[in-house]
Parts: structure tokens; sequence; C-alpha cells
């Protein structure tokens, strides 16, 4: 299967339905009208054949909602019939814009609230899906994924929970720990990750910007992230360097140590572009010290990638390491909410996964092999192949 162009060559496993819940909505319209897109090309092909009668759908969405009652208290409405489908449900646990009212005081959806409402969509099923599929961008309490003390295990849980429901697959994307997985060993599990998405992004805004080792790096922002810089470094066919976080394990802060330094390991920077990659911008604080660093070590450009753009103490500190020039470009994805402000922003990129996701639905509807769209290596060296074609141009003319 191309992973530009899907090339059906089996029947579906059921008819298609997507559940966008209200978190998700706009992402699962965006991949909706993939979707469609996708399925016109193949009815061409395939008018006549009854295997195919699903494809002559003017929308894969199901109408669906969970109406509150005035204590707090909620239900999950499916409204049309979901029988033998192959429903995928589609939920940001981090929408925190979506707001109901707890006996007349007005709350924010909290991750606990809309993984409550993915739960209450899937009761409403009542078993009757042929197949049940979770799509969750953002992996439920996937930030608490190991035990260290008295700890509970929520993300495992909840894994657990999913399954004994009845879900088949469960996707994910650039799941904080993917072993997590284990706590749930002969269920479907995939977590995939957007650097050709990030690519795409960036080149589009920098097309200027030199791939090679005299003129870019790939850092990570901490160890953690390392398999992602040393994956990309790799592809790109240039250097990386890594910081690691130097913690005070003697103090305890909004339930983590704080950091008290991060160090870097790598070759020199100086004069270079500098592509920093994490799995999420969270406040944002220890990403924009690494980005500082980087400037004060003569680096040139430094552009942020990161698949979560969470932004939870909002825009302000980013505005001020724009202005002072610590921060040329932050490319985030749209698997989770972005608020309006975001878009205004002259650094910030949205890398779109819509395209992606109905890819990874179509492939799964079908029972084809997602291989080729998990790994993006080819689609990488043929973006880099067209960006240096098409500057080598430029540079003749």
């Amino acid at each position: 299967m191309s992973n530009e162009k899907p090339v059906v060559q089996t029947v579906p496993v059921a008819p298609l339905k997507i559940a966008a819940l209200d978190s998700c909505l706009e992402l699962g319209k965006k991949v909706n009208n993939y979707l469609l897109s996708f399925k016109e090309n193949v009815i061409k092909e395939e008018t006549h054949s009854p295997l195919f009668s699903s494809y002559h759908e003017d929308t894969y969405l199901v109408e669906c909602c969970c109406p509150r009652f005035g204590t707090g208290e909620a239900k999950g409405v499916l409204k049309e019939s979901i029988r033998g489908k192959d429903l995928f449900i589609m939920v940001d646990v981090c929408n925190y814009s979506l707001t109901y009212t707890v006996n007349g005081h007005l709350n924010h959806m909290s991750p606990d609230d809309h993984y409550q409402d993915l739960k209450r969509i899937i009761s409403a099923a009542k078993g009757k899906a042929h197949r049940i599929n979770v799509i969750m961008p953002f992996l439920y309490e996937s930030r608490q994924h190991k035990r260290t003390k008295r700890e509970s295990l929520d993300c495992a849980l909840a894994l657990q929970e999913l399954v004994d429901m009845g879900v088949s697959n469960i996707i994910t994307f650039d799941a904080h720990d993917p072993r997590v997985q284990n706590a749930i060993p002969l269920h479907g599990f995939d977590s995939f990750n957007p650097p050709y998405q990030f690519m795409k992004a960036l080149l589009r805004a920098e097309p200027d910007l030199l791939v090679d080792k005299e003129h870019l790096m790939i850092v990570s922002p901490d160890e953690g992230a390392m398999h992602r810089a040393v994956y990309f470094s790799n592809v790109l066919g240039v250097d990386m360097g890594m910081f690691y976080k130097r913690r005070d394990y003697s103090v305890i802060v909004n339930g983590k140590n704080p950091i008290v330094a991060h160090e870097f390991l790598g070759t020199d920077i100086n004069g270079k572009d500098v592509i920093v990659v994490d799995d999420m911008i969270s406040s944002g604080g220890s990403m924009l010290d690494v980005a500082r660093q980087i400037k004060e070590r003569g680096a040139g450009r430094v552009f942020v990638c990161t698949t979560f753009g969470l932004f939870t103490d909002g825009f302000q500190q980013f505005d001020e390491y724009y202005a002072k020039g610590y921060i040329d470009r932050v490319i985030t994805t749209n698997l989770t909410y972005l608020p309006p402000e975001a878009l205004e922003k002259p650094y910030f990129l949205i890398a779109d996964m819509s395209k992606f996701i109905a890819l990874i639905i179509e492939s799964l509807n079908h029972d084809l092999t997602i291989g080729a769209v998990m790994s993006p290596t080819e689609k990488l060296h043929v973006l880099l192949e067209k960006h240096r074609a098409k500057q080598k141009k430029e540079s003749e003319n």
C-alpha cells in the first residue's frame, strides 16, 4: 500500500463508520474528507461490486454526543445504528476548551472527563459493532506509565479497561513510552510518529534550509527523546546532540523533581541550523531553556518540532523568546486542541495529520499491513530529494 494513495486489493473488514467525539470533531471532519476522496477513486474501478457498497457514502461520520444533566452526570448517545460496522472512535483527551455545568458552576473538561465520554460511546454501541477501534492521539494518562514508588498505573489500567469493553485496536501517536502496551499484549496497539509531517511543514516554510552535516543538526532536549533524534539524524544524514536534565531529587514541585540545569552532549553547534525534537510541549519551560542554550552556543536558526503542543502556561514566554531570537519556528501537529491564538503567532506552524490518520483507518479497515504507513523513511527520502532538486534549480537560475 502506498503511503500517499491507498491501493485497495482486499475487501473491507466491515462497512466503515467514524464516531468523532466533540473533543476531536474538527480533526474527524478532515479525516472523513480524505477517506471520501480515497473511496471515490476506488468506486471508479469497483463500481459494480456489492462488496464495496459502503463506498457510496456521503459521510463516514456518525452523529454522537454526551449530554449532561444538571448534576454533571452524563450519558453517551449514538444517533444512528452501527450494527455490523467497523467503528473508529476518535477522542482528544487534552481538549480543555469544552465546558459543562455542575449545579450551575462552569467546569472545563479534563482528560478524565474525555475518557469517561469515550467509555460512554463504547457502551452506547452495545456490542453491536463488528469491531471497535479507538483513535486517541494523546494517550490517556501516558505520562504516568510506570511505577517508581507507591503510585498508580493509570495508563495501563485504562488500556485494560478499554479492551475489557470490547475495543480491538488502540491507535495513538508518539506514546510517551510505547512499552505501556505490555499491559494488553494480546490486543492491537499502535503508536505512530510524525517525522515526515514535521519536515514537510518545515521545508515548506523554510525553502532555503540546507539539509546536510555542515548546515543542520538534530538535538534531543532530554534523554527520553533520544530515539526520535537518532531516527531524524540518520534519515536526514546529519549529526545529533543531546541535552540531559540535571534535577534536584531532594525536592518535589508540581509532582516532579525540579530541573537544576540542562547539560549538552554533542558536536559543535556554532553556525548550524538546529531542529529540536520532542513528543510534547507542556508548559514549554525546559524546551525554551534548551533553545536559549542552543542559541548561546552560536546556532543559526532554531526549529522546535513537537507532536503535542499543550501550552499549559500560554504563549507569553514563547512570544518573549521569539522576540529575543531564541526560537524561529515552533511546529506542532493538530492531533490535540490548539487555541485560536496559536494560529496567529508568526513562529507557529501546524503539521496536518488528518491524511495520515485517514491512511491508517483505510489500512485497518481493509486488514492491510500498516508497516509502510508506520515507517516514513522512504517518504522522507523522496521529500528531501525534491527539496534539494528545487534548491539546485533555483541556484542555477
